[in-house]
């Protein structure tokens, strides 16, 4: 892969765009602002591959976030689509797409025994809040720091990623009043909890918590926290939201909860979901017990409505999507994750650059930090210089990864041997220029 690269298009419309776009860009982290640089322009996908405006290949381990989980324009999920999309893209009404997703949700999370659609993770979340609220007639809604739910007001409390690459702990616009039925912990903290819950326990409508957080780098909970947080709540009459969207049905068929910890006798009260259901198209969800879904709107008095939930040109798109992702990929994604991070790591060691690979299933980070993290305060210490001189290496050879040491890398079903070996040389050149600025 040639490290001579133009990038005079991407440059180009990034001008235009900062004309017309707060920063060029739909969404904070796209803007390389943690990086530094222009922000590549992609305008095609096929399989691991992207291609920028300006002709350039790269292997892609973003996938969209997650959502490209069989790769980029997989011929089933097109098919689909445009089947879809040629009946009309949307109707503003019920439609077959939206039942079957909701049933397949199901049959993978037997706890989620109702769905209900929305555009984004933020509002999945959102809804799950406002549910929690009124079904315990309780204001109090615990978080942890590090852990990212969307931006919705009283969420963008510590919050991970793009806040965290932005250098922002809070979010202006922002009140007190909006904010202050928020309670923010170090995450993986029982005694944290505990002491939270006996001076405040009878004022708690929810603990709302990242199956596996990965919005400050892949943080798994320690052995039993999860399950610790569902009897807490169980305890004090409080729900337990789930927020499933980064992991739901891309760390196994059932995402975190169905498939890696049901067996531990407890479940959620609440699950959100996102990316993997939409197959790269908007849809999330929210989901859980029926006796709490069912005081949404028509059926119940907390209200959520929205133009184009349960869309079915996306709906269709997801239905596919999780369709493909069976047994036989997720061995495939736990693989290729392998195979990515052992390369990484590999390189960086033999350059005397620390580090520490973390993961959960095939959704996994490299943090540039000498010790295991565990919490937010251990994932900000780590060397972001080092990270960022590593990601403009990766990317000249053709590799494009998250651009914030703060994010997860994601593999897909279409990464092939080929991939895992430029990947490999592309990190040990990677890797020299990340020791580089640690002299």
């Amino acid at each position: 892969m040639s490290t001579n690269r133009s990038i005079d298009l991407s440059e180009a419309w990034h001008e235009r765009a900062k004309r017309v776009i707060p920063g060029g860009v739909s969404s904070p982290v796209r803007a390389f602002a943690a990086v530094g640089g222009t922000p590549r322009y992609f305008v095609r996908g096929k399989g691991s591959r992207i291609f920028d405006i300006d002709g350039n290949e790269y292997i892609d381990l973003v996938g969209s976030w997650g959502p490209m989980i069989v790769g980029h324009a997989h011929p089933t999920v097109v098919e689909r689509v445009l089947e879809s999309a040629a009946k009309s893209s949307s109707f503003g009404a019920p439609g077959p797409n939206e039942v079957l997703l909701a049933e397949e949700i199901n049959r993978r999370v037997p706890a989620a025994e109702r769905v209900r659609f929305v555009s984004s993770g933020t509002e999945a979340v959102m809804t799950a809040v406002r549910l929690a609220r009124a079904a315990t007639g309780r204001d109090v809604i615990v978080k942890f720091a590090g852990c990212y739910h969307g931006h919705s007001d009283a969420l963008l409390v510590q919050a991970g990623s793009g806040v965290i690459t932005l250098g922002l702990p809070n979010s202006p616009g922002v009140t007190k009043g909006q904010a202050q039925d928020t309670v923010v912990l170090p995450y993986n903290d029982q005694a944290a909890i505990k002491e939270l819950f006996a001076a405040r326990g009878h004022e708690i409508a929810a603990v709302l918590t990242e199956a596996v957080p990965a919005n400050m780098g892949v943080v798994p909970p320690l052995a039993g926290f999860n399950s610790f947080l569902a009897e807490t709540c169980k305890q004090n009459g409080s729900l337990l939201i789930l927020d499933e969207v980064m992991t739901g049905f891309r760390v196994s068929q059932g995402g975190w909860w169905g498939s890696v910890e049901a067996t531990e006798s407890w479940t959620p009260d609440l699950l959100t979901f996102g990316k993997v259901i939409g197959g790269g198209y908007p849809v999330a969800a929210v989901a859980g017990r029926a006796a709490i879904m069912d005081q949404l709107a028509p059926l119940g008095a907390v209200y959520q409505a929205g133009t184009l939930s349960g869309n079915p040109v996306a709906t269709a798109a997801g239905l596919a999507t999780l369709e493909l992702c069976d047994a036989n990929l997720y061995q495939t994604l736990d693989k290729r994750a392998a195979e990515v991070a052992q390369a990484v790591s590999s390189a960086l060691s033999a350059s005397g650059v620390a580090h520490q690979v973390q993961n959960a299933g095939n959704l996994f980070s490299i943090f540039f930090h000498e010790a295991p993290v565990v919490n937010f305060e251990n994932a900000q210490r780590q060397d972001t210089k080092a990270f960022a001189a590593f990601f403009h290496s990766m990317l000249n050879s053709g590799v494009s990864l998250p651009p914030s040491a703060f994010e997860a890398w994601f593999v897909s079903g279409a990464h092939t041997d080929r991939d895992i070996e430029e990947i490999s040389a592309a990190a040990q050149l990677a890797a020299k220029a990340s020791a580089a600025t640690q002299r």
